[in-house]
């Protein structure tokens, strides 16, 4: 049995990373600790790049376009959607979930959903909270754990292995009257 695992040595790593403005509050600690996480595990502050957009439904295009860049490791989405009183947040957690989600799929590099979804502005204060439950920081180490597990399991697989094509099915084609 072989087991295969990611590692915390993000030396050498590129990570994007998409933070929402809004809720700037919260957002900007997740992304402080994000950063600090990444550096503290060996990524150098030129390694990183930062992209802003709106809000959270914004989140999975950008994340889409900086995975498809072919320049990142893993792309870290930080965000933070607090329930109000209106279905708003129903619709935004599930698309800004969904979109992200299906952007990992469609690029095959690990793209990490640090996006906050809470009751309360206080839980999405204590969730942002380094000295807490410190989201950013957990997203950073997700996102290096998968960078690294990636790298290996593409090394047994490279994209240039031969692809044996699939048999084409024959055509019957009949005349008329046959």
């Amino acid at each position: 049995m072989k087991l295969r695992k990611g590692s915390q040595d993000a030396t050498g790593l590129r990570f994007g990373i998409v933070v929402a403005k809004f809720n700037k509050f919260v957002t900007s600690k997740l992304l402080s600790s994000c950063i600090e996480g990444l550096s503290a595990h060996g990524t150098k502050a030129e390694e990183i790049d930062v992209v802003r957009v709106p809000g959270a439904f914004e989140i999975p295009m950008v994340a889409r376009l900086l995975a498809k860049s072919g320049r990142f490791d893993a792309v870290i989405c930080l965000g933070a959607i607090i329930r109000g009183d209106t279905p708003h947040f129903d619709y935004i957690s599930a698309e800004a979930s969904r979109g992200i989600g299906q952007a990992m799929l469609d690029t095959d590099i690990p793209i990490i959903f640090g996006v906050l979804t809470t009751d309360t502005v206080a839980q999405a204060i204590e969730r942002a909270d380094p000295a807490k439950f410190n989201r950013g920081g957990e997203a950073a180490k997700s996102a290096i754990e998968m960078a690294t597990m990636v790298k290996q399991l593409k090394a047994l697989a490279p994209e240039s292995a031969p692809v044996k094509p699939k048999p084409r099915a024959k055509r019957i084609v009949r005349k008329r009257g046959q």
